[in-house]
């Protein structure tokens, strides 16, 4: 009896519902970060998959020799707002015809207009692709550490008490180290997916990114030939 009582007593939840307020508040803050944090990654990773196969696709449309009026018209009366180069295809696109329109243009002025607003296109991507990394930067940097004050602050209360008994034992102070060390744990549970998540979701990005900068710069070429073909 008394072996199950030391076990019960070792438990995992026993520990954690003996602990200070203080070590409790670091696990409650620690396991809330853990949870949103893996809230963000099925988002992101979900998010990414969307607009690497909607890039894939609109490529795939957009070098099938379909016109390029004919193909905005398209994107405009169903867009699609996981995909990033249609957004960048439209941006340039509706600048490319709102300057040819106007009498007088040089071409020259209107390939910079163009690439003036795909460059803003590209940027909202770039914005939309960032999110959540930075929390998840936050989480993997500092849950450690968070862990950490609460395995210290654990100790110290241990190490107090011990100060009151008579006779310390292995018995007496393992409980109180037990559960101090919970918090590490916790800390690092919490930091080890945010990291992984971090740095996959950050190369994801640049990848897409880059491809959205060959994209803009090739349809600017197509459009610089356009316009000065027209000229001519």
């Amino acid at each position: 009896m008394e072996a199950n009582a030391a076990v019960d007593h070792m438990s995992m939840w026993s520990l954690i519902s003996n602990a200070s307020f203080v070590v409790q508040l670091v696990m409650l803050i620690l396991v809330a970060a853990s949870v949103t944090s893996w809230v963000m990654i099925f988002q992101r990773s979900t998010m990414l998959r969307a607009a690497k196969k909607s890039l894939e696709m609109f490529e795939e449309r957009f070098w099938s020799g379909i016109d390029l009026s004919k193909l905005y018209r398209q994107a405009g009366s169903n867009p699609d707002p996981d995909c990033g180069v249609e957004q960048i295809f439209r941006a340039g696109f509706k600048e490319f015809s709102r300057l040819r329109q106007q009498s007088g243009v040089d071409p020259d002025a209107v390939m910079d207009g163009v690439a003036r607003a795909m460059r803003v296109a590209i940027s909202r991507e770039e914005e939309k692709l960032e999110q959540s990394l930075p929390f998840l930067a936050t989480v993997g940097s500092t849950s450690p550490y968070i862990g950490l004050f609460g395995t210290v602050w654990g100790i110290m209360n241990s190490f107090r008490g011990l100060a009151q008994v008579q006779q310390a034992t292995l018995a007496t102070v393992a409980p109180g180290i037990a559960e101090a060390l919970i918090a590490t744990a916790i800390g690092l549970f919490a930091a080890i997916p945010a990291v992984i998540a971090y740095n996959r979701f950050s190369a994801q990005g640049e990848r897409l990114i880059s491809r959205y900068y060959t994209f803009a710069d090739e349809f600017q070429a197509i459009l610089h030939r356009k316009v000065h073909t027209s000229e001519d």
